[in-house]
């Protein structure tokens, strides 16, 4: 079973790389290649070539995926990158809680 420590739609901060320091919205994640896909982010040109006879071809930019292991989740309480931990309530269910000190937000 493979699984991430982020889920689409969580706020992330990029660890290294080109667009190290900044923050973003995973768009889509693929759990069996590890890799995350980040809104704005990591951006690459590719050249398109038109797929039916009247459309245009060209250079087209868009988001490339990067490993999950290079995004830190961002708390959405204290506002700071943070490793996640998990909690069970008393009613069974598992969430995740930031680890950061003094902050333990669930989400």
């Amino acid at each position: 079973m493979n699984t991430l420590h982020v889920k689409k739609g969580d706020n992330v901060v990029i660890l290294s790389g080109r667009d190290k320091g900044k923050q973003g919205k995973i768009v889509e994640v693929s759990p069996s290649e590890k890799k995350v896909i980040v809104e704005g982010l990591n951006m690459v040109t590719k050249h398109v070539k038109p797929q039916q006879m009247g459309q245009a071809g060209g250079i087209v930019k868009c988001e490339a995926p990067l490993y999950a292991s290079k995004v830190m989740a961002v708390c959405p309480k204290c506002g700071k990158p943070t490793r996640l931990g998990h909690k069970i309530k008393e009613d069974g269910t598992k969430v995740r809680v930031c680890k950061n000190a003094g902050c333990g937000k669930e989400y």
